[in-house]
Parts: C-alpha cells; structure tokens; sequence
C-alpha cells in the first residue's frame, strides 16, 4: 500500500473528525481506514492520533504532519490538473457553493446545462442561502449575487443583477408611494437578513449621482429572498428583491417597483474561488461555461425586449435560436 493512500485516510479521518463519520464520507470501511493510519504511524514511527471511545485526538506530530500532508496532495493534485490541461482533459469533481434562491430559479438551469455538456466532471451542489466559507468548508468555487467586496477571493463577473423595492398594491394605497429613499425610514420594510445590505438600503441620486444609505426596519425578517417576496405579497411592507425573484409578480401586477430611477445597478452574478497558485482546468471549465450560458441569456433577454416579449426573458440558452 502506498503512502499517498495512507496519507488521504489521515486527512479524511482528521477532516471528518473520527473514523466512522470518515469511512461515510469516503465509502470505505472504518477497519480499513484505521488500518491505514496504523500503517502509516508505524512508516512514520511516530503516534499521530490519540484514539478514544468517543473522539480522536491529533498529537504534536499529528498536527505538524497534517498541515504538511494536505499542501503535499493539493500540490499532486494541482500538478495532474496541469498534466489533465496539457492535454485538453478536465475531469473530477467541482464542489459548489450557491444561493438557494439561485439554484430553485431558472438561474440553476445553468448547472443542469453545465453537467450534461461536461459528462466526466461532477458536480457536487450545495445550495445555502448564507455566505459560505470556500476554504474552511472546502469548496471550489461560489455563485454569488450581491455587491462583491470580499478582497479576500478572486472573482469573475458572469452576469449584471438587478434589484427592485416591491410592494403590493394594496400596501401602496394605504400607506402612499413614497418620493425619496428617505422616506423608507418612517414606511416599513421586510428585510432579508441574508443580504449584505440587510437592514441599510443603498439608493444612488439620480442627478447628483450620489449614494444614498437608509436604514430600514419592519415586522417581517427572513434569510430567504423567496419567503420575502411572499411577505411583500402578503402586504408587510417594501422589500428589496433581485428582480428575477418578482419577475412574474411583477408581470401579473401581483407586486409594483417604487423609486426605479434611485437604484443602483453595481450588483452582478459571481464565480468566486480562493486565490490559488493554480485553478484547477474543471474549475476554469465549469466558470468560462457559465459566462457563455448568461452570456447567451443576455442576448435573448435583449431580443425579446425588442420584440414585446419580455415574459420569456429567462428561457434556457440550449432553446436559443
């Protein structure tokens, strides 16, 4: 047995925090994944895990040893990536990160779209709507839709994001139409705590150009986009919502826009990755394929309109003529 496979058992036990919960994850058994780190603490001859009933323990040498172990297989990693791009070849699995609001939506056709075209990369979808941690939870890349301002990745626009305050009708003719941002402070709002705005609403002044911050409050808070377009339906106040979200409500008359000309048009849809001495080739597949895939919705977006037919506007690329 080779140490490279007794290395990967000791990262999936130390990263899954125990044997059984590694053997799940991976697919093998626990004998056989502790078998593995027994051989490869006897290699080393040195104790790399304290083991207990109920949890495991990394030793001073276990602790050293994994940070190494894990740079020394992403490095092999990234090197058959680069032996797979020489040769055209990208295969594997791509963890991703996205909004649940983007993966329900016809947005999430995109990865449908994406797997069918690139049969021999996986894909491993995991859809939150919280701000995930790539490096800490161990993704490759995220879909993101917000005003980007994490320094801390590297990102690639894939498409411009419109958002739009909503309201019922029937809320507007009890409370009014209000004229300015500011007046969003006396009027209340469902707030989505997911947002990076979440409780301050950024409006731009028409002609001075101008940012505008108000803060906002009311009785409905929720971390989901969708479950604020039903409070805003349901008449609990103004919502900021990605225009996507209220597309049909707003077609329908179900939900209207207020203070069109003072919203700001900076958000897009992103790919975010860690920064990385090397993306790996499936990685670079996977985001140059969605540029393409909202690329191609773009330019039928832009046909439609011309043509009076906005209500199809989302259709998927592969039904583009």
């Amino acid at each position: 047995m080779d140490t490279l496979t007794r290395m990967r058992a000791f990262l999936a036990v130390v990263e899954n925090e125990g044997f059984s919960a590694a053997a799940r994850k991976t697919g093998r058994s626990k004998a056989l994944l502790s078998k593995y780190v027994r051989e490869l603490e006897d290699e080393l001859g040195v104790l790399l895990i304290n083991r207990t009933t109920r949890q495991i323990a990394l030793t001073a040498a276990g602790e050293v040893y994994v940070r190494r172990a894990g740079t020394i297989l992403s490095d092999l990693e990234s090197l058959n990536e680069e032996a797979r791009e020489a040769t055209g070849e990208a295969k594997g699995r791509i963890r991703v990160s996205a909004a649940r609001t983007f993966g329900d939506a016809e947005l999430g056709l995109s990865l449908v779209d994406f797997a069918k075209a690139y049969p021999d990369i996986g894909l491993d979808i995991h859809l939150d709507d919280n701000f995930v941690n790539l490096v800490e939870e161990g993704f490759d890349v995220a879909i993101r839709m917000t005003r980007l301002n994490d320094s801390a990745m590297i990102a690639r626009r894939l498409a411009s994001l419109d958002f739009a305050i909503v309201a019922s009708p029937e809320l507007l003719a009890r409370l009014g139409r209000p004229s300015h941002p500011s007046e969003f402070v006396d009027y209340p709002a469902v707030v989505d705590s997911n947002s990076r705005m979440f409780s301050n609403w950024m409006f731009r002044d028409p002609v001075s150009q101008e940012q505008i911050s108000v803060a906002v409050s009311g009785q409905f808070t929720a971390n989901s986009p969708v479950t604020v377009r039903a409070a805003a339906l349901a008449g609990l106040g103004f919502a900021l919502s990605p225009s996507f979200v209220v597309r049909d409500d707003l077609e329908a008359g179900r939900l209207v826009t207020v203070l069109d000309e003072y919203m700001t048009s900076d958000a897009g849809i992103y790919a975010v990755f860690p920064h990385r001495r090397h993306l790996p080739a499936r990685v670079r597949v996977f985001v140059d394929y969605l540029a393409e895939w909202f690329k191609k919705c773009n330019r039928k977006v832009a046909g439609e309109l011309a043509n009076g037919q906005g209500a199809d506007a989302a259709a998927r690329p592969d039904q583009m003529a």
